[in-house]
């Protein structure tokens, strides 16, 4: 066995002398470098060349809630042809689904005739299931309604292979997976974000902090859930464009955020944490530094979430 051992090490060793290289072996596993988060998995990504910045088991499934609602709006936006001045009459049945299912909803009015693009405001903004089923009842294919919605569903299936989301399946538009089959990765999120922030309606939406519903709404003006770009809410964060919050029993706390300082970009994701908001900005500030005029390090204060 000593022997063995002794050739292995002289391979080794010559291997090294022949080639001027020391090798090394890492773990396929092996985390990136960041700091500690609550967060079941955490992962952040330079937004412009897709680099792994920090990875806590970024590559493991999880249910990830409203988040699903990012590739929602993806799909429709991605269409070919998009008419977002189109008009969608909301049917009865969009409403009693929220209601059974105990969605977040945008109160949308039975028979009111929203835009395309309002709908993606309402969508995004409160996260309105009600919005995502008529979405996905508009842009499915099909003859029935049950039809439309399992064509769109497929669509964003599609969605995720094209964009080489390997750990994600889609069984829902809006993120309410009763047998917990819709499912998806840290990593995946943040691939999905990259693409879809290339585009200027979706930036724009998800940067939005308010939207008038143009009476299409029992609510007149959606808010959007996201306190990292709530303006003088204690989780504002300088730089802050987006994204998309998520939450569920299965799911606990998500956020799929995006920052803009100092030049740089990144894209982060934090899936089934205890203190979303915290961990999103000690994660900005490790990888974008502090904001101008800001102290090197913040304290935060909990302070009470809007869940979704």
């Amino acid at each position: 066995m000593i022997s063995n051992l002794l050739r292995r090490s002289r391979a080794a060793l010559a291997i090294t002398v022949a080639t001027g290289a020391i090798l090394t072996v890492a773990s396929p596993a092996q985390a990136v470098s960041g700091p500690p988060t609550l967060a079941a998995s955490a992962f952040v990504m330079d937004g412009t060349t897709g680099t792994t910045l920090s990875s806590k088991l970024g590559d493991t499934k999880r249910e990830v809630a409203s988040t699903t609602k990012i590739m929602t709006a993806y799909v429709v936006l991605t269409t070919p042809g998009i008419d977002l001045n189109k008009r969608v009459t909301v049917q009865q049945e969009y409403l009693d689904y929220v209601y059974r299912e105990g969605g977040s909803s945008a109160h949308l009015k039975a028979g009111a005739t929203p835009t395309v693009r309002r709908l993606l405001y309402a969508l995004m903004l409160p996260s309105g299931c009600d919005a995502a089923y008529a979405l996905a009842d508009t842009f499915g294919s099909g003859t029935t309604r049950a039809a439309r919605v399992a064509d769109f569903i497929a669509k964003m299936n599609a969605k995720a292979k094209t964009l080489g989301m390997a750990n994600t399946t889609y069984d829902s538009f809006d993120g309410i997976s009763p047998a917990g089959k819709g499912q998806s990765t840290a990593r995946d999120l943040a691939k999905l974000t990259r693409a879809a922030m290339k585009g200027t309606t979706f930036k724009s939406v998800v940067k939005t902090t308010s939207y008038s519903s143009d009476g299409t709404s029992t609510d007149a003006t959606w808010t959007n859930t996201n306190l990292l770009i709530k303006p003088g809410h204690a989780y504002q964060t300088p730089g802050a464009i987006g994204v998309k919050t998520g939450s569920g029993t299965a799911a606990g706390q998500c956020l799929v955020f995006s920052v803009t300082r100092n030049g740089k970009t990144i894209i982060g994701v934090l899936l089934k944490s205890d203190d979303r908001y915290p961990d999103a900005i000690k994660l900005t500030d490790w990888a974008l530094g502090p904001a101008a005029g800001a102290p090197a390090k913040r304290s935060i204060d909990r302070t009470p979430d809007v869940l979704d």
